[in-house]
């Protein structure tokens, strides 16, 4: 059986996607360097290598396992550090990405699966929900770097003919997610609300996301990946979540007491995002099912039950 590929395994995203191949029976290899990835979050029925996706021994694992699949997560993905860490930032998405492309375009990799972004990609557009033909307006490094990877796919597609998936993906929460590395503002709530700190709202916090379950997302690309239709799809649910919202939920949940400490907005941050997933339903029936109320419920536990 050929082997299927799994960049930034060990992060959130990237471990739940190994949990379904597996459960599937799948070959999986795992690449993560372990910079913000977790070592617990690893499936022990994967093959594991530590490599950077900079390296140059990259290759090594495309000649030693006959991989036919390539799910990319791993990424620097924290987007204000990218407007402080240029240059890593570009290091890290743009080259460590292409190196990985160029391998897989070189060892006769069949299809690739890259994790682009939604709401970052599209900006503060006046179309909401933004459809997958809404105008791409970056505001980030990080947006400019998935958009870059998007076109360079687009290119090693027509020059060596493997298929390729992207997915736009909202804001994903849920399991696993590291609030130290990831800077997902419901892992950050969750944690500092099981500590009893403070909790700081940049803004007025009225400011909107498309809150999107992992679960939900996994369900997408698995149903993309066994229908092999191949595109760009956005993967969210349309609805718009302010942050507030999110701190009275959670704060229920996790039993928090305290109030918000109000802080000046952030620059480069989004007003409002919400993805239309319209494309993806047509495609393949794909919608997601898991409400924001639901979803935290479940994301509240998963914090109580592993803090620490």
């Amino acid at each position: 059986m050929k082997n299927i590929l799994v960049s930034g395994g060990a992060g959130f995203i990237g471990s739940h996607l190994i949990d379904r191949l597996i459960e599937m029976g799948k070959n999986v290899i795992i690449i993560d360097n372990l910079s913000t990835g977790l070592k617990e979050n690893i499936n022990k029925s994967a093959i594991f290598y530590k490599r950077d996706i900079r390296a140059l021994n990259l290759k090594q694992i495309f000649q030693n396992h006959e991989i036919d699949t390539v799910f990319h997560f791993a990424a620097q993905i924290d987007v204000r550090k990218s407007l402080n860490e240029i240059e890593y930032e570009i290091d890290v998405n743009i080259k460590g990405s292409v190196n990985l492309i160029v391998n897989a375009a070189k060892y006769g990799v069949q299809e690739f699966y890259f994790t682009s972004t939604g709401g970052a990609l599209y900006g503060d557009n006046n179309v909401l929900p933004a459809t997958e033909e809404t105008e791409v307006m970056p505001d980030s490094p990080y947006a400019i770097d998935k958009f870059t990877i998007e076109k360079y796919l687009e290119s090693f597609k027509r020059l060596y003919g493997f298929k390729i998936f992207i997915f736009r993906l909202a804001n994903v929460y849920g399991p696993r997610q590291n609030s130290q590395s990831e800077a997902g503002v419901i892992g950050i709530f969750s944690t500092r609300m099981l500590k009893n700190k403070k909790i700081l709202v940049y803004g007025d916090g009225k400011q909107t996301r498309d809150f999107v379950y992992v679960k939900d997302v996994i369900d997408a690309m698995m149903t993309i990946y066994n229908k092999k239709v191949e595109g760009i799809f956005n993967v969210g649910t349309t609805e718009e979540t302010d942050v507030l919202t999110l701190f009275e939920i959670l704060k229920e949940e996790l039993d928090y007491k305290r109030e918000p400490i109000f802080l000046e907005m952030r620059p480069g941050e989004l007003l409002r995002s919400a993805l239309a997933y319209n494309k993806i339903k047509k495609a393949v029936g794909w919608k997601p099912k898991t409400s924001i109320e639901a979803g935290l419920k479940k994301t509240a536990k998963w914090y109580k039950e592993n803090f620490r």
